[in-house]
């Protein structure tokens, strides 16, 4: 989970979703540094989050999908609770809706 917690890895995932991708052409896409580039990728690697093989002189990166699956399982259980919560949510901004277009009365 602390490696999702920052914007660029998280990114950088995104775009792994689109398949294999080399370490240059990732780094291409941020404002940032190679080198800034090349420590994310190492903290998802080491997170078990992308896979890394060279072809010759590249470092191809893709996505490893298997822990993204442990943490989807995990919040599954809190799925129904925001579930809940925002059908209750959207039930008073209806109601709220309602009332305005009637002039305030309920």
């Amino acid at each position: 989970m602390q490696a999702l917690g920052d914007p660029t890895r998280r990114a950088l995932l995104d775009l792994l979703a689109g398949g294999e991708l080399p370490a240059g052409e990732l780094a291409d896409r941020f404002p940032v540094s190679r080198p800034a580039i090349s420590r994310h990728l190492r903290v998802l690697r080491e997170a078990g989050l992308v896979r890394v093989r060279s072809d010759g002189r590249q470092r191809l990166y893709a996505l490893d999908p298997g822990p993204l699956r442990e943490i989807d399982d995990w919040l599954e259980r809190y799925r129904d609770l925001w579930a809940h919560r925002l059908d209750a949510l959207d039930t008073e901004m209806a109601r709220g809706r309602r009332a305005r277009r009637n002039g305030g009365a309920t």
